[in-house]
Parts: C-alpha cells; sequence; structure tokens
C-alpha cells in the first residue's frame, strides 16, 4: 500500500489487489498475428508462510486460476519428489482433460492417497493395533508412493503411465518390496517397450482401456512377473 500510495485494505495490500492478481493472470500477453499470434498462460508461483495456503494472496490467487498444485517441504525433505501434497492440491479442470484411460486407473486415486495420508498420521503412534485391512491400505499407498516418483527431467508418456497405474490397481506390485518399486517400474516399461510395443502404441493411439487391451495388459505383466526380469 505504501509503495503504490493507496489506501490499505486487508493486510494492508491494496484493497484493488484482487484487481491487479486478475489483470496480471487473465490478460498475460496475446500475440498479435504479425508477431505470430496466440497467447501465453501465466503460471504463478506463491510461496507460502510456513504452508499457510489461507492466507490473503494464496486465496486470492487460488479464487482465480483453475486450480492449484501444492509442493510441500515436508514431503520433498522425505524423498517423495515431486514433492505435490494430492490433499491440498485441486484441479477444476480436472478428468475432463484426460484420456478415458488415465481415467480408468487414475480416477480413485488422489483420493486413496490423501486417505493414506491420514492413515500415516494415525499409523504414527503405533501399528500393533492395526487390522488387516488397514495394514493393506498403508501397504498400498507406500506403493503408490514410489510409482508416482518421478526424477528431473524424466517424463514419461501416457502410455506408459496407464501401464504401471494399471499394474498397481490390479495388485500386481503388492508382493514387490517398497525399496524395489521404482526398480520394478523402471524393468515393467522396458519390457514393455521391447516385447510388447504394439499394445502401448495401441493404448497411446485409441487413448482408451478397452476390454482387449485389460486382458493384454494382464497377460503381459503376468509374464513380465514369471520371467524373472522384475527381481
Amino acid at each position: 500500500t505504501l509503495l503504490l500510495r493507496r489506501p490499505p485494505g486487508r493486510e494492508a495490500y491494496p484493497g484493488d489487489v484482487f484487481y491487479l492478481h486478475s489483470r496480471l493472470l487473465e490478460r498475460a500477453a496475446k500475440m498479435d498475428d504479425a508477431h505470430g499470434g496466440g497467447s501465453i498462460t501465466a503460471l504463478p508461483v506463491i510461496e507460502t508462510q510456513a504452508g499457510d495456503v489461507s492466507a490473503y494472496v494464496p486465496t486470492n490467487v487460488i479464487s482465480i486460476t483453475d486450480g492449484q498444485i501444492y509442493l510441500e517441504p515436508e514431503l520433498f525433505n522425505s524423498g517423495t519428489r515431486p514433492a505435490v501434497n494430492v490433499g491440498v492440491s485441486v484441479s477444476r479442470v480436472g478428468s475432463a482433460a484426460q484420456t478415458k484411460a488415465m481415467r480408468a486407473v487414475a480416477g480413485q486415486l488422489r483420493l486413496e492417497l490423501a486417505q493414506y495420508r491420514e492413515l500415516v498420521t494415525f499409523a504414527q503412534f503405533g501399528t500393533d493395533d492395526l487390522d488387516a485391512s488397514t495394514r493393506r491400505q498403508l501397504e498400498r499407498g507406500q506403493r503408490s508412493v514410489e510409482v508416482l516418483k518421478q526424477g528431473q527431467n524424466v517424463p514419461l508418456p501416457v502410455e506408459q503411465q496407464v501401464v504401471i497405474l494399471y499394474a498397481l490397481n490390479e495388485g500386481y506390485l503388492d508382493d514387490v518390496e517398497i525399496a524395489d518399486v521404482i526398480g520394478w517400474e523402471e524393468a515393467l516399461h522396458a519390457y514393455m517397450s521391447s516385447n510388447h510395443g504394439d499394445l502401448l502404441k495401441a493404448i497411446a493411439d485409441k487413448a482408451d482401456l478397452t476390454d482387449d487391451s485389460r486382458a493384454s495388459l494382464n497377460s503381459a505383466i503376468e509374464e513380465f512377473k514369471k520371467s524373472g526380469l522384475a527381481n
């Protein structure tokens, strides 16, 4: 407020700061035909104070944008990267931007991960009294976290994402040690590329998981597990 010489509003920001934010984000850039045409989408990056997303600037920007990805320092420090807090992260576009194949395998993943985070907090008080169902949910959550870990500058094609999430959902990783999940995933991708490239291409081209694709995936993953390459 002092810098802009305007009347103060909430938290000493100018009263029209919402308008200023929306003007920056909604009209980031529009090129005329002489400069190639098209528009530029702004991706605002906000540093929160002690993880407080309810502060003035974060809530302002959240209300303007089509969603937010919340990166949590605790997850980053624990080795979970990208360190996305799925409970706080939101997409207003949601599944409308996903292929049918991705919706089929990832539809419940966000909810399951959020429930897993809550269970982890609860389990810190001791796991001796947890029932078998809760233990299975914790173990599945741990494997989900490992599967979603991704190295920097290591993009993964959508069809490969579909394959590993399908394997996770169908329980093919349930007997894989947590520490071996990443290596198992890498071996599966290499096996699928070498031996079932046509299946990967079909998933990519159709952008859907048909009954035939599911049957072929089951057969391919079972072959992979029997081959010994998964060890």
